[in-house]
């Protein structure tokens, strides 16, 4: 048997469900942490598994509980097959393909699935949540394949995958990284594989979780190129001794926009104490370009937009969202909260601001490399004709901004009916939030690229010192990549800085105005 303890020291982190926010949920993702069920959730896990064995025993008919299901919703199941009923939905429904979802991803599936079973309107034991956590705590994580699903009735083929480790199928990738099977994870974690109970399987395979773990990574992910995007900015203005105006809070007060008022605060935070900005105060530079001049205005409306999908990701991973639902009167109704068309609405709003945030960046970065425009040394390289410096660095900026602006068209406008059209309209919410994890590398290679240019720009003028802050992010910067005086293999440079844009220790004044990192 694993044990769970060797994982962290750190005491676990107790999920209430309805009440998980989304600096809880960023930790699952990142890993190594132990998670654990509020003791108040198991009573109202007992009434609802309480509610569904009455109606069995009643000979009552619900659906979920004892027909078939969509289609077949008309099918009455006798009671001495409701197990096989359950196995075989589970079976059937372990449909998907692609490559399994990355873990971070498949610890949030387990982690959601388990809180929103465990609002107890799903009728299944306690012990299937725990068997979910237990999982997420030992790092056996199951291979949930990353294609399949249209996001409603619920991530069915992924989540099918999910429930198939749970009756002793399927597979599991444990942390050395070998895959074993459902029995052997189950074995590890001190426990035997499950005969489902009347409804446990649907309940496991309805529900939005894997559209949701996708979609909160996207965010996750595009926080951390905004934060990036931020401090390049940042650095480009300092590199092109730009005008320190445009950011002054009473413009932005003027609009009342209030992530363009946040990131105005945040820019000229990072800014504060700069002796370069005073030190071109009478150059007679009037206006920037608006990559430059702009940045609360844009980054400001992608931060509000981040700002509205987390509140509707950090609702959906407290839903219950699965099909029909328990109720405290015994009432079973069925209805569609495995729709996930709020997550897809969500996902594709970041996706228009990870697209945007790369966009704004790659044309600071042509600025920097414009002399006429920027004052700086053309392609930011004295020894030009011979050296080439930063010319096709800018031209993979581009490439990768104009593949995000064709990945940014929303997937929730598209629907292909399901079911022999039962499910005649679906959200397309796991492709929505799927999609976001390429975006979020390739905006962090274009910001990557604009930072290092922007401390190439700052270096080549090299006079007055940039802000405290300013001048730390440069010294980060320098231990990644060098100075470049003359031309050099540069995708390891480009793939350090990648790096650079995915991290999570970002100045406060960056930090505090994103959702998850507050």
């Amino acid at each position: 048997m694993i044990n769970n303890t060797s994982l962290t020291a750190a005491a676990p982190i107790v999920l209430t469900p309805g009440e998980v926010d989304l600096a809880t949920l960023r930790r699952v993702h990142a890993g190594g942490v132990q998670l654990a069920l509020d003791p108040s959730a198991r009573a109202g896990l007992l009434a609802a598994q309480a509610t569904v064995r009455k109606i069995v025993e009643s000979g009552d008919v619900v659906y979920g509980v004892n027909t078939g299901f969509g289609k077949l919703a008309q099918t009455i199941i006798p009671t001495e097959r409701l197990a096989e009923l359950q196995r075989n939905l589970v079976l059937s429904h372990s449909a998907g393909t692609g490559e399994p979802l990355a873990a971070g991803v498949v610890r949030l599936v387990l982690a959601t699935k388990a809180v929103s079973l465990a609002r107890g309107h799903s009728g299944v034991r306690p012990e299937i949540v725990d068997a979910l956590l237990g999982l997420c705590n030992a790092g056996l994580l199951p291979r949930i394949p990353s294609k399949g699903s249209v996001g409603a009735s619920g991530d069915l083929a992924p989540l099918a995958h999910l429930a198939c480790v749970l009756i002793g199928e399927g597979e599991v990738t444990t942390p050395q990284g070998e895959v074993i099977g459902g029995a052997e994870a189950l074995r590890l974690i001190g426990m035997t594989p499950f005969v489902l109970g009347p409804k446990e399987g649907l309940a496991l395979l309805n529900g939005t979780q894997v559209s949701t773990a996708l979609a909160l990574a996207g965010l996750f992910g595009a926080e951390h190129v905004f934060a990036a995007g931020l401090m390049a900015g940042a650095l480009s203005l300092e590199a092109i001794q730009g005008s320190i105006k445009p950011f002054d809070a009473r413009i932005h007060a003027a609009r009342g926009q209030p992530g363009q008022i946040a990131v105005a605060g945040a820019v000229r935070a990072l800014l504060d104490g700069s002796e370069i900005v005073p030190s071109h105060a009478d150059c007679g530079r009037v206006q920037d370009p608006y990559s430059i001049r702009c940045v609360p205005q844009v980054m400001g409306a992608c931060l509000d937009n981040l700002g509205h999908a987390a509140r509707v990701l950090r609702t959906e991973a407290n839903a219950a969202s699965d099909n029909p639902l328990v109720f405290d009167n015994g009432d079973v109704i069925s209805g569609g909260n495995f729709h996930a068309e709020p997550v897809a609405f969500a996902a594709d709003i970041i996706a228009l601001s990870i697209s945007e945030i790369g966009a704004i960046s790659e044309r600071r970065m042509a600025l920097l490399l414009d002399s006429g425009l920027s004052g700086l040394p053309p392609f930011l390289v004295r020894d030009g004709g011979v050296n080439s410096g930063f010319m096709i660095a800018q031209v993979t900026a581009a490439a990768l901004a104009s593949e995000n602006k064709s990945l940014a068209h929303p997937a929730s406008v598209d629907s292909l009916p399901t079911s022999a059209n039962q499910e005649d309209h679906v959200s397309m919410a796991t492709f929505a939030g799927r999609r976001l994890a390429d975006m979020v590398e390739n905006t962090a290679v274009v910001v990557g690229i604009e930072a290092m240019a922007a401390v190439q720009g700052i270096e080549l003028k090299r006079g007055p010192k940039s802000s405290p802050l300013v001048e730390a992010e440069f010294a980060a910067i320098r231990k990644r990549v060098p100075f470049i005086d003359q031309d050099i293999f540069f995708a390891p440079t480009i793939e350090a800085m990648r790096t650079w844009a995915r991290q999570d220790s970002w100045p406060e004044a960056v930090r505090s105005i994103l959702p998850s990192m507050q």
